[in-house]
């Protein structure tokens, strides 16, 4: 039984999006939803707001990361893995609390579209008023 792996998990939100992860001792290597990472996310913006955690705390391609993200859209997904990447090295570690909240990853993005109310366009715009 002492034999088992070391796993840490963490969740992280953004948006409406919802990541899960386990970080695994390796090589660096992760899949999002069974897939290979590269293919999921194929802008190199979003893979490298998702490094971000790993490259501030100096465990670029150490973990391997089995994610498992839903909801909302692609930016908001890989915003949502890199907090719960986060949160997940901050099990492994707690002295990685300092530089993972001095660069903000550890603290959740609340903001979320406005929801439109009536008698308005949009949530905030108004129809245009006519004086004559």
């Amino acid at each position: 039984m002492s034999s088992a792996i070391k796993r840490f998990f963490g969740v992280g939100k953004r948006k409406t999006s919802v990541a899960r992860l386990y970080l695994t001792p390796g090589v660096g290597a992760m899949t999002v939803n069974n897939r290979p990472w590269e293919n999921y996310f194929g802008r190199a913006t979003l893979r490298m707001i998702i490094l971000q955690p790993m490259e501030v705390t100096g465990n670029t391609g150490k973990f391997d990361a089995t994610i498992n993200v839903f909801g909302g859209g692609l930016a908001g997904q890989a915003a949502a893995v890199r907090h719960a990447i986060s949160k997940a090295l901050l099990t492994l570690n707690p002295d990685y609390r300092k530089p993972l909240n001095r660069s903000g990853f550890l603290t959740r993005d609340s903001r979320k579209v406005e929801r439109k109310k009536y008698g308005h366009r949009k949530a905030r715009k108004r129809s245009q008023y006519s004086k004559r």
